[in-house]
């Protein structure tokens, strides 16, 4: 893969595919408000736009962890728009929920207004960015605009027993939801776990959870299996051998985006 011009407004991918790129697009005025934005070199309006998103436990990371993950998916997908976005980290003083789901919706905005036209989008993310795709596809969609949803190792049931031994779950209880923006009738953590919200309107889901993952444990999988089952949504989902870090592993990366570019022409097909 290379990077050409000395600005960086193209990249190749490889197999003599090249997109041209606009860096640290701002699509709001936070710092972290920014998105790079990958274009094809013969865009087509019917293509769908794929955002990715980051994790680092809703209050740290960065794009530029997704980027090689990125050129790899463009170099199957050498027709559609490709987006890996910054959003607003939380802190002490700033939940993550709503202003992060907020973001996802700044950037479909910006998008659609910069190209003119009404995209589907498929949201990708990888732990907190995996969840948080999960809630905004099934809670905060209200265009409903996200045509699937790809969860890498995303924790889905805040609930679940084997995620509370995480060593920041302080954090998510007391951080991770604005109080304000939930009902009396519901919990914190029923609000803040996508398999709440899951319904027989919830877009397609493909899901990817470590054998060995400590952060996230496996059983996410089987309790975001069983709701989508139960509501009849189209799903898959796939265990890989490692942690909650290893699906970046070559052997473990290389599964992950054949079943991607699997996933996606079974959903075409719908």
């Amino acid at each position: 893969m290379t990077l050409l011009g000395c600005q960086q407004k193209t990249v190749n991918v490889g197999n003599n595919i090249s997109f041209k790129v606009e860096n640290n697009v701002s699509y709001g005025k936070n710092p972290n408000q920014k998105m790079d934005i990958y274009l094809p070199e013969k865009p087509n309006k019917k293509n769908d736009i794929f955002i990715i998103i980051h994790g680092g436990g809703w209050r740290s990371g960065n794009k530029s962890q997704l980027t090689f993950f990125t050129y790899s998916l463009m170099e199957k997908f050498p027709e559609n728009v490709f987006v890996n976005m910054n959003y607003r980290l939380a802190s002490k003083t700033r939940f993550a929920l709503p202003v992060q789901t907020e973001d996802i919706e700044n950037v479909m905005d910006s998008l659609e207004k910069k190209l003119k036209y009404k995209p589907r989008f498929i949201l990708l993310g990888n732990s907190a960015g995996g969840h948080l795709s999960m809630f905004y596809a099934n809670k905060s969609d209200k265009n409903k605009s996200v045509k699937a949803v790809i969860n890498i190792v995303g924790p889905v049931d805040l609930n679940d027993p084997g995620f509370k031994n995480y060593d920041e779950y302080s954090f998510v209880e007391k951080h991770l939801i604005d109080p304000k923006i939930v009902d009396k009738n519901i919990s914190l953590m029923d609000f803040g776990s996508p398999v709440h919200w899951i319904n027989k309107n919830s877009p397609p889901a493909l899901s990817f959870y470590g054998l060995h993952d400590t952060v996230v444990p496996l059983s996410q999988k089987k309790i975001l299996d069983s709701a989508l089952a139960k509501n009849s949504v189209y799903y898959e989902s796939y265990e890989f051998n490692g942690n909650h870090l290893s699906w970046e592993k070559e052997t473990n990366s290389t599964f992950l985006i054949s079943k991607i570019v699997q996933f996606m022409k079974n959903i075409n097909k719908k």
